[in-house]
């Protein structure tokens, strides 16, 4: 198969958009206008030599996302054609789990994920998500200054996401470092993938020998008699997407939010509720920019382009979350998914009320906690991660008023 298609796909003239190189990190929105200049869809890198078809446009969107006559989520005959090193294979290639099953599999296995989830509490998470955030706030409050991300957002997520899934505090650090090093795509991306694996494997080892009150154990003992393999790579899958795009999307409506400071005065009065800053998030700046990835299951005509088979069929909520015009903050209507960050279709997102929950309580709390966060940076400073699939930053930092456990008026 030739890298690029020919004169058909009306893309034989054009230079892909590079979505892998740090500019993209850097503009994404500059990317995202190259992208949309080709129409419908675009023609794009997510590594060097490794090309995709980008969708750009809403109803073009919606067509791939619920048609599974035409499109599939399996990317078998994609990953025959590119080398074994390719580093976007940790977040690409095949596994036997929801994400990457059609028909009656995806719903046996999506089945089995909703139920176990569904045991999950709205008054249990949220205690769970209130300690976390106590121990990281008693780690950083007496300090007087942070890095969001790297000291709360991140730690807060492996916390949470640890003990639903039955394992210690200790072991954040390293679901933490795989995960990084596997979004990111890069260099590091197969070490990134393989530790994240091993961490994966363990848990499921500890868990088939002995159960707990936890995501895994209820997924071995779920009357689909789901096998030890199969329920390991639903952990991989949602252990990971319920980490790294939480963390992204908490840190990046933080840095929405202290960036802008009457948004933070009506936030932390009460006046307006958080999820205001969670949903201008989704529409602006989702976490997840690039993860939608399916393939025609023959070659076709699509909104003026030719698609092959076997080359990725992306389509992008990072270019569809951004408006034509300029929109003040707080215009969105809180449960206005037009978006389309939590997917559609059959692979809409399972878990987003889930996710909304643990991203709201962790900004009410830690404000409470510490009800006079300042930006140490302007938000045009700060750095974003590179890759592909996400959009994340670096760092957050911050300055406030030190802070202990112990000082009266802190959260109970």
């Amino acid at each position: 198969m030739t890298p690029y298609p020919p004169d058909r796909d009306d893309f034989s003239r054009s230079a892909p958009v590079r979505l892998w190189e740090e500019a993209f990190a850097v503009d994404p929105e500059r990317h995202y206008a190259a992208l949309r200049a080709q129409g419908p869809v675009g023609w794009a890198e997510l590594a060097p030599g490794i090309p995709a078809y980008v969708v750009t446009e809403r109803r073009a969107a919606l067509e791939v996302l619920h048609d599974t006559r035409r499109f599939s989520h399996d990317p078998r005959a994609w990953e025959a054609t590119v080398p074994a090193d390719a580093p976007v294979l940790g977040m690409m290639r095949w596994r036997p789990n929801a994400l990457f099953a059609d028909g009656a599999a995806h719903t046996r296995y999506r089945r089995t994920l909703l139920d176990v989830f569904d045991l999950v509490e709205p008054y249990d998470l949220r205690a769970r998500v209130h300690r976390a955030v106590r121990l990281l706030v008693g780690r950083i409050g007496p300090k007087g200054e942070a890095d969001l991300v790297g000291e709360f957002a991140r730690p807060l997520m492996a916390l949470v996401f640890n003990d639903l899934f039955g394992l210690p505090d200790s072991q954040g650090d390293r679901l933490n470092e795989g995960l990084l090093r596997m979004m990111e795509g890069g260099a590091q991306a197969a070490e990134g993938e393989a530790e994240y694996a091993r961490y994966v494997l363990e848990l499921i080892a500890a868990k088939t020998a002995r159960r707990g009150d936890d995501l895994p154990s209820r997924l071995l003992d779920h009357p689909a008699g789901l096998t030890a393999e199969e329920v390991t790579w639903q952990v991989f899958l949602t252990l990971g997407a319920g980490y790294e795009p939480t963390a992204n999307l908490l840190s990046n409506t933080l840095s929405r939010i202290l960036g802008n400071p009457a948004y933070y005065s009506t936030l932390t009065s009460g006046a307006r509720p958080v999820m205001d800053a969670v949903v201008e998030v989704l529409h602006h700046e989702t976490p997840l920019t690039n993860y939608g990835v399916y393939y025609a299951r023959e070659p076709m005509a699509f909104h003026g382009v030719w698609l092959r088979d076997a080359i990725p069929v992306v389509v992008s909520f990072g270019a569809l979350a951004r408006p034509a015009g300029p929109q003040p903050a707080g215009a969105r209507h809180p449960h206005d998914a037009s978006h389309l960050s939590w997917g559609a279709g059959p692979h809409a997102c399972p878990v987003r009320q889930h996710t909304l929950l643990i991203v709201t309580e962790a900004i009410e709390r830690l404000t409470q906690w510490l009800p006079d966060l300042d930006p140490a940076l302007p938000r045009e400073r700060l750095d974003w991660r590179p890759g592909p699939f996400h959009r994340s930053l670096t760092a957050l930092p911050v300055r406030f008023s030190p802070r202990t456990p112990d000082q009266p008026g802190v959260p109970s």
